[in-house]
């Protein structure tokens, strides 16, 4: 692939295959040998890219960081342009992820990335996605009769909040079916929700009875199952996809500028950027804005009591450690938190309740690329792939692994970690609540607009409501100030969700408040009377099995295709 940069083609973190197109491995999502794809080299920025990009809008931004990944001969500048373009006109605000002033005295900014369809962060890369896949399958079909034309099944399961987005980023695109798996009367209501009230034709919500392991595990037996690949060309949605990395890169550098655009920056001051998160591809994101130039001083991973990511950062050693019983008790059933997998500890914000982070293997073939002293390119990354796979080995035989002293040296240069209580996350979401009067203007790269989280209700205070998994950045951004204090270091912690998503855990942080009240503080308009909208959804009984649910796909295919 002469027209392709080295940054424009792609290669498994596990070393089985090397000078992927981006096209390839969008639509593959998972590499043969089971590693992950990545840019064979991380771009770097051109050269007047701090002027030239920074009065640049969202969209336009997302162009420009895209087409270093991103090859003309696969997607031309103006189809590119075109795709960007659809996928962010769904979202509400019009800076697409505005920055709030959270605490301006102690330079703390929250990055509100809950503005697209269904209030979370991953509709940032998903919109982007399913527009991929749209605009891939389209060219590929454009001269095909009826009779072959290349079609994708895309399959996942969710515990809630990626079930919603794909949903919403798949629906009504041509030539793509998407089946989401869910356990059944064990995800949040609100989440349940979103997904089944979407009636688009192409779009297939399986409840199964069971829990979500078992959807996972129904997952992988489809992919692997090859009756069903004979038949079925498989596409994958979640966090595994490179595409949905490359989508969050953007945001790291729209908030960038809009930081440094803003009075509130001092030439030489530092930048951190504080992310919860739990399978590591948010954060993954910033890495790779920094290692691609952006100035950023310290990526935070924040993680919940599911802490196998701040572990790591502590001590070298990647380790499961599961819980069971009494021990792993805890969170609120109806924010969804029996939606996980077997071994983790329930917590407030169970979109990270994790064992495992998906995405980390990604950055460990970075870590080992880097420093390697291998003679040639080649031989780094068979080395890197090696290792990797190694690892990834011993982590499914032994329950973890552990890297040399030089290899987390390496990843605490662009890291450090903080793991947050349930106790410190309901008292963060609190505090702010009750903190003294904030501004009621977001930053949008230079401009301003009304704070969107008062609903449009004015107020001489304007209180702001974190859901859990943005109050846990927010605790760890308390934490990494003392280490990097105001005025010369600026923190900006992800806000990933809005909190209508986790209704109980925000009533029981607020809800003793006086005069404090759910609908009129936090209920979006969007989520009025959703619960009570027709519905779509088939049950799965949990006696199905893999040939029950080869043969549930096939007839809801077929069904969609005669429509």
């Amino acid at each position: 692939m002469e027209s392709h940069s080295s940054a424009q083609k792609y290669l498994s973190t596990r070393g089985g295959s090397y000078g992927m197109s981006f096209e390839d491995v969008v639509l593959k999502g998972l590499a043969s040998d089971g590693g992950l794809f990545i840019s064979e080299e991380i771009p770097s920025l051109p050269n007047d890219w701090s002027e030239r990009w920074r009065r640049l809008p969202f969209a336009e931004l997302a162009f420009e960081v895209l087409s270093l990944y991103i090859s003309p001969s696969e997607i031309p500048p103006s189809d590119l342009k075109a795709i960007i373009d659809r996928s962010y006109s769904t979202f509400r605000h019009s800076s697409i992820a505005p920055l709030y002033p959270l605490a301006p005295s102690k330079n703390l900014h929250l990055l509100e990335l809950f503005h697209g369809p269904t209030f979370a962060f991953k509709d940032v890369a998903l919109q982007f996605l399913g527009n991929l896949f749209e605009y891939f399958l389209v060219r590929r079909n454009s001269s095909s009769n009826t009779h072959s034309r290349h079609h994708l099944t895309v399959i996942g399961a969710t515990s809630g909040d990626t079930g919603s987005a794909a949903i919403y980023g798949l629906r009504g695109k041509k030539d793509v079916s998407v089946f989401i798996l869910h356990p059944k009367g064990r995800v949040s209501p609100i989440q349940e929700a979103q997904m089944t009230t979407v009636l688009d034709a192409n779009v297939h919500n399986l409840a199964v009875e069971g829990t979500f392991d078992y959807c996972q595990d129904m997952v992988k037996a489809l992919f692997a199952d090859p009756e069903t690949n004979a038949v079925h060309n498989l596409g994958a949605v979640n966090s595994i996809n490179w595409a949905r990395i490359l989508a969050q890169i953007t945001y790291y550098f729209h908030a960038y500028f809009t930081l440094i655009n803003s009075s509130s920056f001092k030439s030489g001051d530092k930048i951190r950027f504080v992310v919860p998160t739990g399978n590591f591809g948010d954060v993954l994101a910033g890495y790779f804005a920094k290692q691609m130039g952006l100035p950023i001083e310290k990526l935070v991973v924040a993680t919940n009591e599911n802490d196998i990511l701040d572990r790591f950062w502590k001590s070298g050693w990647y380790e499961k450690k599961p819980v069971h019983g009494e021990a792993a008790k805890g969170g609120l059933a109806s924010d969804g938190v029996k939606a996980h997998e077997d071994g983790v500890k329930e917590t407030l914000s169970p979109a990270m309740d994790i064992l495992v982070s998906s995405n980390f293997e990604r950055l460990l073939w970075f870590l080992v690329y880097q420093g390697s002293s291998t003679d040639t390119v080649q031989l780094r990354r068979e080395e890197a792939g090696k290792q990797v796979k190694s690892w990834l080995n011993e982590l499914k035989s032994s329950g973890g692994f552990g890297v040399s002293p030089e290899i987390l040296q390496a990843a605490k240069v662009d890291f450090e970690s903080e793991c947050i209580s349930d106790i410190a996350t309901i008292e963060t979401i609190r505090d702010f609540y009750n903190a003294p009067s904030l501004p009621d203007t977001v930053q949008t790269n230079g401009n301003h607009a009304t704070n969107s989280l008062t609903n449009g209700h004015s107020s001489q205070k304007a209180k702001y409501i974190l859901d859990p998994h943005s109050a846990i950045g927010v605790a760890a951004s308390l934490l990494s100030l003392a280490r990097a204090p105001p005025p010369s270091t600026h923190h900006i912690s992800l806000a990933t969700a809005h909190p209508a998503k986790f209704a109980s855990a925000v009533q029981l942080a607020l809800g003793e408040n006086e005069g404090f009240n759910f609908e009129e503080e936090v209920l979006p308009a969007e989520f009025v009377g959703l619960e009570r909208k027709q519905r779509r959804v088939r049950s799965v009984g949990k006696g199905e099995g893999l040939a029950g649910m080869r043969r549930i796909i096939g007839e809801e295919v077929q069904a969609e295709l005669r429509r």
